[in-house]
């Protein structure tokens, strides 16, 4: 891999969470630490403070396990993926812009946050999803039927349009459903990730 240093040997060395996708924190690495990282496959940072090599997780434990390093497209920063032990800033938050280190599924997550306060505030005359979860766990279950039903059929029609409307009427409804059970897609992916194992 071609990398670009910087006038004082250093390049930025972004950290991102290989299962999360979030980003942890910004370090720096000179060759030594690059060329270690590789060897022990735990990120080692150049600290610009102690003028030293440091392994992230040397007096913590909280290491950062290598998983892969991408440079950019100029050659002059990398991404760092990893699996880390713990939390990732020193302070003791998930990351270094105290965020939690949790799942996203991008508007998944919001239609799930949306889903869950509709059905909070339980105004079934302002709200569908309040006025669903109104009438039990049943009718959730068979909306989500219906749904599938309607799914199928238009997948064996030509109309694409319709078959993605009703894609999307489904999969609304099970989420719905999944939070009348008391779960959310973090249950279904951990019960896909022990699967695939």
């Amino acid at each position: 891999m071609t990398i670009k240093y910087d006038q004082n040997g250093l390049v930025p060395a972004i950290i991102q969470d290989a299962t999360t996708k979030n980003v942890l924190m910004l370090g720096y690495m000179n060759k030594e630490a690059y060329q270690r990282t590789l060897e022990i496959k735990k990120v080692i940072f150049f600290s610009r403070s102690k003028q030293r090599l440091w392994t992230k997780g040397e007096e913590s434990g909280n290491f950062l396990n290598l998983v892969d390093i991408k440079n950019d497209c100029d050659n002059d920063s990398l991404l760092i993926t990893v699996n880390p032990v713990g939390p990732t800033c020193h302070t003791g938050t998930d990351t270094c812009w105290k965020e939690d280190n949790n799942s996203s599924y991008g508007f998944f997550s919001t239609l799930e946050n949306v889903i869950a306060e509709r059905v909070a505030n339980k105004d079934a005359s302002k709200s569908y999803v309040a006025s669903l979860f109104s009438k039990g766990i049943n009718k959730v279950a068979q909306k989500v039927g219906e749904e599938a039903v309607e799914t199928v059929i238009e997948a064996m029609d030509n109309n694409d349009k319709l078959f993605l409307y009703e894609s999307a009427d489904l999969l609304f409804h099970y989420l719905m459903l999944l939070q009348a059970k008391g779960f959310t897609l973090k249950d279904i992916e951990e019960e896909l990730k022990s699967r695939h194992k």
